[in-house]
């Protein structure tokens, strides 16, 4: 499995990339073409088609994080505390990073009797306008493994600029309780979308533990259900 999941990455082609990166400080919607050779190519050799797999990825607003908060997301990994503590190690526990969430909608499948060069010219000169869409050459069996890769390589081509960004504005300060400057400006923004109904309480709860501060924001956080 582990050959076959490098072969699909080593012939992973993105043929198109999208024309912006993902935003700093807003949700990304990326549309993507994902064209492979069905799995039964080899068995009728001269059949010229092609599996064309449309579909989005929505990438969450980058989240600014630290050595010691990832460590809260690694629970339930057999070497998740170990994988930690490496982390912390090398970078001390407050040394900010950012995590990037994906998640993935395929809407639709069709296999069209083209070679995928054909179909990938069509569908570019489609879609010239389109700033954020991209064009993914795939193996069919792992086309799922071909979307990662785009989504890394996505990720690693948008990450220095969402660092500068943040960083212009001041929001990977630490202060000394190990919390970036942006981390409590999102804690901020829980407890009034908790107040209004808008999210539900387990989040902000969820966040405050992340970060180790629930006992700063004990009394704020009850106050919430003593008004209701």
């Amino acid at each position: 499995m582990e050959d076959r999941i490098r072969h699909t990455i080593e012939h992973t082609e993105i043929i198109r990339v999208p024309h912006q990166t993902i935003a700093t400080f807003g949700s990304t919607v990326v549309y993507y073409y994902l064209l492979t050779e069905p799995v039964y190519a080899d068995i009728l050799p001269g059949q010229r088609e092609t599996v064309v797999r449309e579909g989005r990825v929505t990438s969450e607003r980058p989240k600014i994080v630290t050595p010691y908060y990832l460590t809260q997301l690694f629970q339930g990994f057999e070497h998740g505390e170990e994988y930690a503590n490496f982390l912390t190690q090398s970078y001390g526990p407050y040394h900010p990073s950012l995590l990037y969430r994906y998640q993935n909608e395929l809407t639709r499948v069709d296999i069209t009797s083209a070679s995928w060069e054909e179909v990938a010219h069509t569908i570019d000169e489609r879609s010239k306008t389109e700033s954020l869409t991209t064009i993914i050459k795939g193996i069919d069996e792992f086309w799922d493994v071909s979307l990662m890769k785009f989504i890394q390589e996505f990720t690693l081509n948008s990450s220095l600029k969402n660092i500068h960004e943040f960083e212009t504005q001041g929001l990977l300060e630490v202060d000394k309780g190990g919390v970036p400057r942006n981390a409590r400006m999102e804690i901020d923004d829980l407890f009034l979308k908790v107040g209004r109904g808008e999210v539900e309480p387990y989040i902000l709860y969820n966040e405050l533990r992340g970060w180790g501060v629930f006992p700063e924001y004990e009394d704020r956080f009850w106050n919430l259900f003593r008004h209701r």
